[in-house]
């Protein structure tokens, strides 16, 4: 049976089932009544979908305090604290790490460790991965949850609509494909299925998270359209325009760390001279802060560290670290001046790393957009766009793999908890 426009009847129900999880994941507790007058629909429609979602596990009625009126005090809905669990991986060129989020968007699991990712084979990589994904989904297995689905976050390009990153130069992989290292990790612990598995740029992910994770003591989710910078070893970037990721035909849209800065700058690996990460990349800054990246990272294991320890130098006053930072910002405002000529974006948003050193890049970098960036007569504000500090920092990756990997059980509730079996790319 089609509904006007095409739709079909199967179709209609799959879309109602989402609005009425993505509102009570968004709002709730809520009555059903509460929940129809939200989505539009009237309380007999709600109904059986909500009964289909409470079967399904995925909600869970709970008792409503008495309001002082007569009768038994009525019914809510609210989200499972059961049920299933999206799994976010991050590969970084020092660090592994896995989380697991549940509906609620709380993270109920997570491992990290040290690892000198860099120039090491993906098999490796992938083996130890896998080892922190055993130990996560363990975890949450005894709290009564199920993985939903798999997305990992790289530091690289990877192919639109694949698992295969195609370049990520800070690990020095080509044209790997990480779902046949993964497919053992990607299987829940009875075996019967493999999960959904997706791939993404760590700055793609970390934009999406920045619209996805609610933070009650930040500061408040940036706009529909913005572009978020993310730097450790390597810089990216992430466009988004209208609350959508901006890919690029061939997913490969944010390169902004191969960006030239200076033409006749230093060589970089990507063939390029002058690039963005030459100045405002982490082993750029260590060394122009008279700090040797090597030693540093000897002395200064594990994800973050070297960027605590610029931060701390320049919070003392090491004034060529300040100068260091001072440099790398100005650096990142002549790049990111162009983006904004382009894209014309509501906010810039600082992530990852660049999130801890905000204090003493921000002044030059607001400087070079507010010189080199055309502003609207009617903007309201001079240089450009709104330049803000994420509310996630380093995190942001993670976080965003994770509800990655939910977003197929709040598109298509039933479906997404019906066996699958091979990688969804």
């Amino acid at each position: 049976m089609t509904a006007p426009g095409g739709d079909t009847q199967h179709g209609i129900r799959r879309r109602n089932l989402a609005r009425v999880l993505r509102t009570v994941v968004a709002q709730g507790p809520l009555s059903r009544p509460a929940v129809a007058a939200r989505i539009g629909l009237t309380r007999a429609g709600v109904a059986p979908l909500a009964d289909e979602l409470l079967r399904a596990g995925l909600l869970v009625e709970t008792a409503r305090a008495a309001t002082g009126g007569r009768g038994r005090p009525g019914s809510e809905l609210a989200v499972s604290d059961r049920g299933p669990a999206g799994i976010g991986a991050e590969i970084g060129v020092d660090h592994l790490a896995v989380c697991a989020v549940d509906l609620r968007g709380r993270v109920r699991a997570r491992a990290a460790v040290g690892a000198a990712n860099r120039h090491s084979a993906p098999g490796p990589v992938l083996r130890r991965l896998s080892a922190l994904l055993a130990e996560v989904t363990e975890e949450i297995a005894a709290e009564g949850l199920r993985p939903a689905g798999l997305a990992v976050a790289v530091p690289g390009l990877v192919a639109r609509g694949s698992t295969t990153v195609v370049h990520a130069p800070n690990l020095g992989w080509r044209a790997a494909d990480l779902a046949p290292g993964l497919a053992g990790a990607t299987a829940p612990g009875d075996g019967s299925r493999t999960l959904p598995l997706t791939v993404e740029n760590e700055a793609n992910l970390g934009a999406l998270a920045e619209l996805r994770v609610g933070r009650d003591d930040g500061p408040p989710s940036p706009p529909p359209d913005f572009v978020h910078v993310s730097a450790e070893i390597g810089i990216g970037a992430a466009v988004v325009v209208d609350g959508q990721l901006l890919r690029g035909a061939r997913g490969f849209a944010g390169e902004l760390g191969h960006v030239p800065v200076y033409p006749d700058g230093p060589a970089c690996d990507c063939g390029g001279r002058g690039c963005l990460e030459r100045y405002a990349g982490e082993e750029a800054v260590l060394r122009a802060g008279g700090l040797t990246p090597e030693r540093a990272a000897a002395a200064h294991p594990g994800p973050g560290a070297r960027i605590g320890l610029l931060a701390r130098r320049a919070a003392d006053g090491d004034a060529a670290v300040v100068r260091a930072l001072h440099e790398a910002g100005t650096a990142l405002g002549i790049a990111l001046a162009g983006a904004v000529n382009l894209l014309d974006p509501q906010a810039v948003v600082l992530g990852g790393a660049l999130a801890g050193l905000a204090p003493w890049i921000l002044p030059s970098l607001e400087r070079e957009l507010a010189l080199r960036t055309t502003v609207a007569a009617d903007s309201g504000r001079a240089g450009g766009p709104l330049v803000t500090v994420s509310r996630l920092g380093a995190d942001g990756p993670l976080l965003g793999a994770a509800h990655a990997a939910l977003q197929a059980v709040l598109d298509d509730p039933l479906h997404s908890c019906a066996p699958a079996h091979s990688p969804r790319n």
